[in-house]
């Protein structure tokens, strides 16, 4: 028994250094690391982490606790807060519960499966792991007897009974019921980019240093194989566009109004959206509103235009520019996820998450994996938002080239404007047929009928603005009437 104890700590130290050293390889090579501990109540997962971290340094790593949401996160979509917790490059974070809490909780007991969770979780996983995640999930088990005497030495000090809730004297009581509602979940969870790592923790000393192993193992792995390339769709956008749509080509843009009619509905329809807007607002229905368009097509007009009667405390312009170096070192939604609306409130994005598949596609920015998984990766993205019930709206201003060149022409002449017109403008002009494509692809893989696009002829603005204003009443009052 003493030889054992004393292998056991000669082990444990040498791992715990060993991941110490580990940590600082992960940072030098710069890929993301997320830990997972979910399991039993009273299954050791706070020990467990502290037996993970003895050796490494707390500047590179993190820990999150996720208990039940607050009433303020359970106003976002269920993936939002935990969006906000991934990894950054070279950086280690560990969720205490996580994001299966959501679909292993108590009040899932004797219910279906909620499958849509399920696929929501599958995809965030998926598309953390293409971005260079790695991810390392342990479900903890616990003996019956074990968890009893567990939280009933707990409950019995009062310096640690405030940690039993009743979620931990249901489990034992519904035991059966918990472990054919895990072992369910954790047969349809176990992913093949993030499999799940099952450890008991009926002897501790053995459980420990398992988990050890297993991170070090993982960590080895990744740090030997590196992230690698993804491969991409072997369909180039061309070859799909030539199939699927010339959706740009076929838009209209002779149609205008007059400055009279517009002037006659403008104030009218601006009132109208005053009242949908509040109308969202009382239903709490949250709202994105995502305005693409070429350069000078005229968002920033559209935009004031349909927001200028609203109550400001009931919405937020987010304008969209390049990453800054903090957004370059999380995955390209993160910065996208942080504005997400809660319930009743709108976001309207000057610019999104499509730049992905545009400029960072032209540009060059990303590899050709990056942009066609991104195509997934958008969708999928935007039917979680859209479970949750948030009214979707993505408009794509278009104009022709010669009414941009009129346009950046207008706004070098004029002092109030010029500082609009920058270089990068000139040169994504001079790649206007590229972008055409890039373009052309995305809104033929990206309209879903949970969130579609709508194409808004442009060349007149005053026409453009009145159909955003239009469109988002029709759209708003179809998903009132719904609710």
């Amino acid at each position: 028994m003493e030889n054992d104890k004393r292998d056991y700590k000669k082990e444990n130290k040498e791992l715990k250094e060993e991941i110490g050293n580990l940590q600082r390889r992960v940072k030098d090579a710069g890929f993301p690391v997320l830990i997972l501990f979910d399991g039993w109540e009273s299954s050791g997962k706070g020990f467990m982490v502290n037996e993970l971290i003895t050796e490494m340094d707390p500047r590179i790593f993190k820990i999150k606790v996720y208990e039940e949401a607050t009433e303020d996160e359970k106003r976002k979509p269920f993936l939002w807060r935990f969006w906000q917790g991934i990894p950054s490059k070279g950086s280690i974070h560990i969720y205490i519960h996580s994001y299966y809490k959501n679909i292993m909780s108590g009040n899932r007991l004797g219910k279906p499966i909620a499958y849509d969770d399920v696929k929501d979780i599958e995809l965030f996983e998926k598309q953390l792991v293409n971005d260079g995640t790695l991810i390392i999930k342990f479900f903890l088990e616990v003996s019956k007897k074990n968890q009893e005497d567990r939280v009933k030495k707990l409950a019995s000090s009062k310096y640690t009974d405030f940690r039993v809730t009743e979620n931990d004297w249901d489990q034992i009581k519904r035991r059966k019921e918990y472990k054919a509602m895990f072992s369910e979940i954790l047969s349809i969870t176990d992913y093949e980019q993030s499999h799940w790592n099952i450890i008991s923790t009926d002897k501790k000393q053995k459980a420990i240093n398992e988990m050890l192993t297993t991170v070090k193992k993982m960590i080895e792995k990744r740090l030997e194989n590196g992230i690698g390339e993804k491969e991409a769709t072997p369909e180039t956008h061309t070859e799909y566009i030539k199939r699927e749509s010339n959706v740009l080509g076929s838009v209209d843009l002779s149609k205008k109004l007059e400055t009279e009619e517009y002037q006659d509905r403008l104030g009218k329809l601006q009132l109208e959206a005053k009242e949908v807007a509040y109308a969202l607002y009382t239903k709490r229905i949250p709202s994105i509103i995502v305005f693409e368009g070429w350069d000078a097509a005229g968002k920033g007009g559209a935009i004031k235009r349909l927001t200028q009667e609203m109550d400001p405390r009931g919405y937020e312009v987010i304008p969209i520019s390049a990453p800054d170096s903090t957004e370059k070192q999380y995955n390209y939604m993160w910065r996208f996820y942080k504005h997400m609306p809660k319930t009743g409130h709108m976001t309207i994005f000057d610019r999104s998450w499509y730049g992905r598949v545009m400029v960072e596609r032209v540009e060059n920015l990303v590899s050709a994996g990056d942009y066609m998984r991104a195509f997934d990766e958008i969708n999928s993205n935007e039917k979680h938002v859209a479970n949750f019930g948030t009214l979707i709206i993505k408009f794509f201003i278009h104009i022709d080239k010669d009414e941009q060149l009129r346009r950046f022409n207008d706004r070098e002449e004029d002092p109030d404007k010029n500082y609009k017109l920058t270089d990068e403008d000139w040169r994504n002009r001079d790649k206007w047929d590229i972008y055409k494509e890039a373009i052309e692809e995305m809104l033929a893989r990206t309209n879903t009928p949970y969130a579609p696009w709508v194409i808004v002829e442009g060349n007149d603005k005053y026409y453009a603005r009145i159909k955003v204003i239009e469109t988002f009443l029709k759209m708003a009052r179809e998903k009132l009437n719904k609710a």
